[in-house]
C-alpha cells in the first residue's frame, strides 16, 4: 500500500478533529497493529470525535456503546431470543459485532459487563450460548473515559487495560484549533458527512504486512533492557510483561509501516514506551494514592538511563 493512503486517512479524520496530530497517529498505529486503544482524558476534549472519524474513514460496520453503570454483558455480546414461528431461540448479535467499536466512558460500567470485552479484545472471537463465534477483521475497540478521580467511575482491572496496546491521551487543542472548532463546530456538521477513504479489505491488508517489518538485534535488545529495567525499578510494585513487551514491538512495528519504512528505528520505540507500557505497570505510588501519572514519569527516567542503540 503506498504512503500516500495512510496520508489520505490521516487527513481525513484530521478534517473534523482538530487537536494534536499526535493523537492521530497513535490511533493509526493502533489500527495497524492490530490493537485496542484507549482515550483517556477529562470531556469535552474530542475524545468521541476521534473515534468516529476513524470509524467513518473506513468503509466497515460501525457501533457504539455507552457503557452505564446499568448495562449488561448481553448487551454488549447479544441475548438468544424465541421465535414463536420455528419454535427455537434466535441469537441477535450485539454491539461487539463490528469492525470498528466506540466503547464510551468505559470506566462508567460494572466490571462485570467490562470483562464481556475481554475475550473479544484478545482474541477475537466471543463464546456465547455454548458456542464461539469469531469476529470480523479488522476488528477495534475505541475506548474512551474519563480520570478516575471523576465522580461514578470504575477502576479498570489489570488485565483488561492489559489488552488495550495504547493508552493516549488528546489534551487541549491550542488557541488557533480551538478557534476553529467554535467557528466550524466539525461534531455537529462535518462529521456526519464524513465519507471513508479506505475499505476493510485495504486495512486487512496493511495489518497483515505489520509483522514483515524488520527489527533488528540491536532494537530487540534495547527493548529487552528497557522491560528489564521496569522490572527492578525501585518504584514500581509490577513491570512490563513478557505481553507487554511483545505489544510495544507491535506498536514499533506499526509505526514504522505508518511513517512509510520498513524497518523499526530507536525513535520508534523511544516515542511509544510510556503510550504502550504506562498502563501496563503499576507503581508504588500508584497503589497508594492512584496517581496513574507515577508509571509515566517511571518510564520516562527508565528511557533515559537506558543506552540507545546506534
Amino acid at each position: 500500500m503506498p504512503e500516500h493512503a495512510f496520508d489520505r486517512l490521516r487527513e481525513n479524520i484530521r478534517s473534523v478533529f482538530f487537536g494534536h496530530s499526535r493523537a492521530v497517529d497513535q490511533l493509526l498505529i493502533g489500527l495497524l497493529g492490530r490493537g485496542h486503544v484507549l482515550i483517556e482524558d477529562v470531556p469535552g476534549v474530542g475524545k468521541t470525535v476521534l473515534a468516529r472519524a476513524l470509524a467513518k474513514s473506513i468503509d466497515c460496520r460501525f457501533s457504539r456503546i455507552q457503557l452505564t453503570p446499568d448495562l449488561l454483558p448481553s448487551d454488549v455480546l447479544g441475548v438468544s431470543v424465541f421465535n414463536n414461528e420455528s419454535h427455537t431461540f434466535e441469537f441477535k448479535p450485539g454491539p461487539i459485532f463490528a469492525n470498528v467499536i466506540s466503547a464510551d466512558e468505559i470506566n462508567r460500567t460494572t466490571p462485570r459487563t467490562q470483562s464481556a470485552l475481554l475475550e473479544a479484545m484478545s482474541e477475537e472471537q466471543v463464546s456465547v450460548e455454548n458456542q464461539t463465534l469469531h469476529l470480523d477483521r479488522p476488528f477495534m475497540v475505541i475506548a474512551t473515559q474519563n480520570p478516575f478521580e471523576f465522580e461514578g467511575t470504575y477502576y479498570l482491572p489489570e488485565n483488561q487495560l492489559d489488552r488495550f496496546l495504547l493508552r493516549i491521551t488528546v489534551g487541549y487543542p491550542d488557541r488557533a484549533a480551538e478557534q476553529r472548532i467554535i467557528t466550524l463546530q466539525p461534531a455537529r456538521t462535518k462529521l456526519e458527512e464524513l465519507k471513508p477513504v479506505m475499505s476493510s479489505a485495504e486495512i486487512v491488508a496493511l495489518q497483515d504486512k505489520v509483522p514483515s517489518v524488520k527489527l533488528d538485534n540491536a532494537l530487540i535488545e534495547y527493548i529487552l533492557n528497557i522491560v528489564e529495567a521496569t522490572r527492578n525499578d525501585e518504584e514500581l510494585h509490577l513491570g512490563v510483561s513478557p505481553r507487554g513487551a511483545l505489544a510495544l514491538t507491535q506498536a514499533c512495528q506499526a509505526a514504522a509501516l505508518l511513517k512509510g519504512r520498513d524497518y523499526v528505528i530507536p525513535d520508534d520505540v523511544k516515542e511509544l514506551v510510556i503510550p504502550v507500557c504506562a498502563h501496563r505497570v503499576i507503581s508504588k505510588t500508584y497503589l497508594h494514592n492512584g496517581d496513574a501519572n507515577v508509571t509515566a514519569r517511571v518510564l520516562q527516567r527508565v528511557l533515559d538511563e537506558t543506552a540507545t542503540p546506534t
